[in-house]
């Protein structure tokens, strides 16, 4: 690892324990900073977390000079502004999921970074758990023949309905809040971006619940459910002509090992064990190691942005009550 970086943290967030969890267990680099609209916020948040710097501002972090990274877990409808200061100011940033709130401000952010030069990236932490490279290589072995379907489920009753996933101020909803990785894993798994989608969703202030269809090119067909509102459920799964597999924890498998189960026809159910990864720590070392120079990014920001037009696409289905062309 070439330089060693310095981090900045906007905001205080929960999800920004695992990733100090990640850059502090891995060579990711040295914390160095937060920020909070509420300095005594900041600084207790420093204190309990044995971080250096506090600021009272994201302004004032970002032209401190303290800092060459920043992770950026504010609310959704804050991620595209902050994002873009950051860049502006010189900053590489790994920005929480979704990127955006739609895909004209992912692009705005994808476009920032090519205008200064530096590199941006949207933390699908799930994508860098080892589980996926097994996957991968089951699929091209031609072991469940050819891919037809895919299915995913991403859902957990929210009980504050005062957090940020039940507020249409702050971006939130099923589908943004934890439905975007089951966008993310069918085009990941097609490698092509839907050419039509269709969704139906139950909403109040936010959309609490969504179902969604995406039609691949070459008839690979991905359906969801998403939901805020609904016994927790995690579950994924790639179905062939000759054969399926299961994850169990396709987005948080946590610390211990992940388990895929093979089913083909004629054979016993197989599982197969992956060893255990944190996802956060191998999430910060590709960041810092693609902001060095050292390596290509294995989910450029354009697949950010082509993310978020599927999701625009699904809510404008639900919208309309209808299909929509991507």
């Amino acid at each position: 690892m070439g330089k060693r970086y310095r981090w900045g943290i906007l905001g205080t967030a929960e999800i920004s324990r695992e990733i100090i969890r990640g850059i502090r267990e891995g060579d990711g680099g040295e914390l160095r900073a937060v920020a909070s609209r509420d300095i005594d916020k900041a600084e207790r948040w420093a204190g309990e977390h044995d971080i250096p710097l506090a600021f009272g501002s994201y302004a004032d972090l970002l032209r401190s000079g303290e800092v060459d990274l920043i992770y950026n877990p504010l609310p959704n409808s804050l991620h595209a502004r902050w994002t873009v200061e950051a860049l502006n100011a010189g900053h590489c940033v790994l920005c929480e999921k979704p990127i955006a709130l739609n895909a004209q401000e992912a692009q705005a952010i994808a476009d920032a970074a090519e205008r200064n030069g530096l590199h941006v990236a949207e933390a699908m932490m799930y994508r860098f758990h080892p589980q996926w490279n097994r996957i991968f290589e089951l699929i091209q072995s031609g072991v469940i023949g050819r891919v037809e379907t895919l299915h995913s489920q991403f859902t957990f009753m929210l009980d504050d309905p005062a957090a940020n996933p039940a507020s249409s101020e702050l971006g939130g909803g099923a589908l943004m809040d934890v439905g975007c990785y089951c966008v993310d894993f069918s085009r990941m798994i097609a490698g092509s971006e839907p050419v039509r989608v269709c969704a139906l969703e139950k909403r109040k202030q936010v959309d609490e619940t969504m179902v969604g269809l995406l039609e691949f090119p070459g008839g690979v067909l991905a359906h969801f459910e998403t939901s805020i509102t609904n016994y927790e459920r995690h579950r994924a799964e790639i179905a062939g002509a000759e054969g399926s597999i299961v994850l169990p924890s396709p987005w948080i498998p946590g610390d211990e090992a992940a388990d895929i189960v093979l089913n083909r026809a004629d054979h016993a159910p197989e599982t197969i064990r992956v060893p255990p990864a944190n996802s956060y720590q191998l999430e910060v070392e590709e960041f810092v190691a693609v902001a060095n120079g050292e390596a290509a990014p294995a989910r450029p920001i354009a697949d950010a942005v082509a993310n978020m037009q599927a999701i625009d696409a699904l809510f404008c289905s639900a919208r309309e009550w209808a299909a929509v062309t991507v």
